[in-house]
């Protein structure tokens, strides 16, 4: 019998994600999830980091269809005028995206949901890597999504926290340590640009500022020049920053990766995605969604279950997320 075989008598085995870091490439989570429940595929323990702690905070609180369609709907516009940027101070606060999202969404506490979540965030005065597996879903959350260059500090139990892709851009580990048997690991780390906007988001933030009035070109004109050189130009400050850290992150997630192997490892293809565009939503929704179908019949399998039974229900939808 195959090493992956189970009988029918056999129970599945417990179920980790893990879901990487990688700011708005993040958005393909969102797919990831969808169409795994599509299969039926519903993971017992979730671990995050940075933008996948987000997204699976949404997803094991139950607002993961919502969530969705909000992110889906944002345009570039939308998501520069929801930055509080601090020009001299170089950093985003976030407390105007994260004050606006706490106000929309249920923040239960973790230890009270039927699936395990864990939020992985950096400790900024010791660099340890800290697990948060209690109180409020939405502040652990924003505690690991902090990233160098984008967001401020964040103060967490008296801590404050940077980002958790500083020490372990997939959780693999945490999701093993959680009890996870098998672990579905999707790591966004592949295929980076190393600046804030990539040449589509400059060319919508250029169009934006042509229609706005003059003290809304001076901001349109500010946030290009934060996070991003103009063509031909030398890296800007932030974009050698962004570059850093994917880099950084890039070669933590292959060492991680190697000394604790995921039984599935889901990497979407997004070529052109940048650390800021996150009104692109829906491209990256999709890609997850397709990188699922395209192994579907690998995850079930290692599951313990048929493909062809499951067949009919790829790309069906997930309605009751």
């Amino acid at each position: 019998m195959a090493p992956d075989a189970r009988s029918p008598a056999q129970k599945e085995p417990v179920i980790g994600l893990a879901l990487g870091s990688g700011s708005a490439r993040g958005w393909a989570h969102i797919g990831v999830i969808e169409e795994l429940e599509a299969l039926g595929v519903r993971p017992q323990i979730v671990a995050g980091t940075s933008i996948g702690a987000l997204v699976g905070a949404v997803y094991v609180s139950g607002q993961l269809k919502e969530f969705s369609e909000w992110v889906r709907q944002l345009t570039a516009r939308d998501v520069f005028g929801l930055l509080d940027i601090k020009f001299a101070g170089g950093m985003v606060k976030g407390e105007k995206l994260f004050g606006l999202f706490m106000e929309q969404h249920k923040n239960p506490k973790i230890e009270g949901l039927d699936q395990k979540f864990i939020s992985i965030a950096t400790e900024m005065l010791t660099g340890r890597e800290i697990w948060i597996t209690h109180g409020p879903i939405l502040s652990a959350a924003r505690a690991s999504c902090a990233m160098p260059g984008l967001f401020s500090p964040v103060q967490h139990d008296e801590r404050w926290m940077l980002d958790g892709g500083l020490v372990n851009p997939v959780p693999v580990s945490a999701a093993r340590a959680a009890g996870a048997q098998l672990i579905i690991a999707v790591n966004l780390n592949v295929q980076l640009i190393g600046t804030h906007l990539s040449r589509t988001s400059r060319q919508q933030v250029e169009s934006d500022a042509a229609t706005a009035t003059a003290e809304e070109k001076t901001i349109w004109q500010k946030v290009a020049e934060y996070f991003s050189a103009a063509e031909g130009e030398p890296p800007s400050f932030f974009d050698v920053i962004a570059s850093s850290v994917n880099i950084m992150q890039d070669r933590i997630t292959r060492s991680r990766m190697a000394g604790d192997p995921p039984e599935i490892t889901l990497v979407p293809l997004l070529p052109d995605f940048a650390l800021m565009d996150f009104h692109r939503a829906a491209e990256a929704i999709e890609e997850g969604r397709r990188l699922v179908q395209r192994n579907a019949n690998d995850i079930l399998t290692r599951i313990g279950r048929d493909p062809s039974t499951a067949a009919a229900e790829v790309g069906k939808g997930t309605a009751g997320i």
